[in-house]
C-alpha cells in the first residue's frame, strides 16, 4: 500500500514531480502518481482526494501550476499532511503559484516547498512519515550524510583543480 500520493495536473509537471518521486525510491517510500486535473475532471479529483486516506495515503504532494489548486484542495479534502509544490510558469515565473500555494485560507494548511522544488518535496514527505518510522529516520539521516560527503568531495576537486579547471 503507498503512504504518499503524488498527484499533479498535467503532465508538463512531469519533470518536476519525477524529482519528488526519485528521492522517495532512494528512501524506500512507496508512492502512487496521478495525473488528475481539477478544473478539467473535478468528480476524478474529488474521488481521488475523498478516498485518499483510505487508501492509506499518509502525505499527498501536489503539483500546481498556472491555475494553483490542487494542494490547497487536497487539502480541504484529504485530512493529513498535504504538500504543494509551486511550478515555475511563463508568465510569471512560479511567483503566482507559490502564492496561491501559501495563502490558504485559514483552516487548510498547505506545506510549500521552493517553485520546482519536486526532490525537497519527497524529502519532507520521508521526514513526515518518518516521525512514526525510525528505520526511515535512519534512511534520511544516511541520504543526509551523503549530500554532506558530495559537498565535501566538490570542495576537494576544486581545492585541487582550482576555479578555472573545476568544470573542464
Amino acid at each position: 500500500m503507498a503512504q504518499v500520493g503524488i498527484v499533479m495536473g498535467s503532465d508538463s509537471d512531469m519533470p518536476v514531480m519525477a524529482k519528488a518521486a526519485e528521492v522517495l525510491d532512494e528512501l524506500g517510500v512507496s508512492y502512487e502518481m496521478r495525473i488528475i486535473s481539477a478544473h478539467r475532471e473535478p468528480e476524478t479529483f474529488f474521488d481521488y482526494a475523498k478516498t485518499a486516506e483510505e487508501k492509506g495515503f499518509k502525505v499527498l504532494i501536489a503539483g500546481a501550476g498556472m491555475a494553483a489548486h490542487l494542494p490547497g484542495m487536497c487539502a480541504a479534502i484529504f485530512p493529513m499532511p498535504v504538500i504543494g509544490i509551486p511550478m515555475h510558469t511563463t508568465s510569471l515565473g512560479g511567483r503566482d503559484s507559490l502564492y496561491s500555494i501559501v495563502q490558504m485560507p485559514s483552516g487548510i494548511p498547505v506545506a510549500t516547498v521552493a517553485i520546482n522544488g519536486g526532490a525537497n518535496a519527497g524529502i519532507l514527505a520521508a521526514k513526515i512519515l518518518a516521525v512514526s518510522d525510525k528505520e526511515l529516520l535512519k534512511r534520511l539521516k544516511d541520504y543526509s550524510c551523503s549530500l554532506k560527503e558530495s559537498v565535501q568531495a566538490k570542495d576537494e576537486k576544486l581545492q585541487e583543480t582550482g576555479y578555472k579547471n573545476y568544470t573542464k
